[in-house]
């Protein structure tokens, strides 16, 4: 069971990091955008507080995880492989409080995913949204290892296949380049 909440936990993080930033961006004016102030609107956007993680239906604990997983995204590593079936990824890090949010972030989204109980982050991607209604059609294992996480989630639906190996996409990019991939997605 562990397992299976630790690898939904992973996808729905990219996700949500992703959908929220585009809903951010739609509400941004034209010059706003020109000029990445994000600020005006009541949003208070910046790097340290990170108000797009928050959700209409997500715990303050939640968001934190997340904003630990940004802010700490340089301290990260991530492995992706596609299979026929679905996805396999391998996400470590060596720093504690990274570690701890990673693994309670992924076990509690894979959890939200079973229960379908969507968090509604103001970033999250669409690519998760699959996910809420149709959770209990991925097969997920899940190993925790000392210095991370390795998931491997599959479907016989090549709809949530082809969901699933695109949600991996986009967390990888994100522990790659941080909100920074997240901000580039909004503007596309």
């Amino acid at each position: 069971m562990i397992k299976r909440h630790l690898v939904a936990g992973i996808a729905v993080l990219s996700t949500l990091a992703v959908g929220g930033f585009i809903a951010e961006a739609q509400m941004m004016t034209g010059h706003d955008r020109l000029h990445g102030q994000h600020g005006s609107h009541g949003m208070g956007h910046d790097e340290y507080t990170m108000p797009g993680l928050r959700g209409a239906n997500t715990t303050d604990a939640e968001t934190a995880e997340m904003q630990t997983l940004f802010r700490n995204f340089t301290l990260m590593d991530r492995e992706v492989i596609n299979i026929e079936n679905g996805i396999f990824t391998v996400t470590t890090t060596n720093d504690p409080e990274t570690y701890s949010a990673l693994v309670s972030h992924v076990t509690g989204m894979i959890a939200r995913v079973e229960a379908q109980d969507d968090p509604q982050v103001i970033i999250q991607s669409p690519t998760l949204d699959v996910f809420f209604m149709r959770g209990t059609e991925i097969d997920t294992e899940i190993e925790v290892t000392d210095d991370g996480i390795a998931v491997t989630q599959t479907s016989t639906d090549p709809a949530l296949v082809s969901a699933l190996q695109r949600h991996a996409a986009e967390v990888s990019d994100m522990v790659n380049r941080g909100m920074h991939a997240v901000h580039e997605r909004m503007m596309n």
